[in-house]
């Protein structure tokens, strides 16, 4: 069973940035392909980047490309999303999920973080 928790959001503006973090326990996390969404008022939940267990290759939803960043260390059980050019759009609750390798479905998922840019 994997723990992961999230950390790093909050409230800035327009052009800012911004760096999210997620810590996993209770698995074997260089075995986990890992992935951040996110979900904004009355919207339904949408990916936002994710990356692979092995080879670290990374994929992203359009909205959010050339201006986020996912990484992870294994050494320290950690995936990060780096957000840079902030947009009121990009207002939402952040959620780090996992799941095994090449599974299709995250199975396992944080509480969450805000992440509120005003304009």
């Amino acid at each position: 069973q994997v723990q992961l928790v999230e950390s790093g959001g909050g409230s800035v503006q327009a052009g800012d940035s911004l760096r999210l973090s997620c810590v996993a326990s209770g698995g074997a996390f260089s075995a986990y392909s890992m992935g951040w969404f996110r979900q904004a008022p009355g919207k339904e939940r949408e990916f936002v980047a994710g990356i692979m267990w092995i080879g670290g290759s990374t994929t992203y939803a359009d909205s959010v490309k050339g201006r986020f960043t996912i990484s992870r260390d294994n050494a320290k059980n950690t995936v990060n999303l780096h957000m840079n050019s902030l947009k009121p759009e990009d207002t939402a609750v952040y959620y780090c999920a996992a799941r095994w390798q090449y599974s299709s479905a995250y199975n396992y998922w944080g509480q969450g973080t805000q992440v509120t840019v005003s304009s």
